[in-house]
C-alpha cells in the first residue's frame, strides 16, 4: 500500500472526525454529533467525512439564535 502524502492546506472541503474536533476545539464525540446534526456527514465506503462549509453554516445559524 502506498503511503498517504501529507499536504499542507489551510482550507479543507471535507475533514474526518478527528480534524473536525480540532477545528471545533471539542471532543471527537461532540464533533461527530455536530457534523451529523448539521447534515454534513459524507460516507465513502468505510470512511466518514464531514463537509466543512455545511458545518460552518450550521454553527452560524446556532450563533444567530
Amino acid at each position: 500500500m502506498k503511503k498517504t502524502l501529507t499536504r499542507i492546506n489551510k482550507e479543507f472541503l471535507t475533514v474526518n472526525a478527528e480534524t473536525l474536533a480540532g477545528m471545533l476545539d471539542c471532543g471527537r464525540a461532540t464533533a461527530v454529533k455536530v457534523g451529523t446534526d448539521a447534515g454534513a456527514k459524507i460516507q465513502i465506503g468505510r470512511r466518514t467525512l464531514y463537509k466543512v462549509s455545511v458545518v460552518n453554516k450550521y454553527l452560524d445559524t446556532l450563533a444567530s439564535d
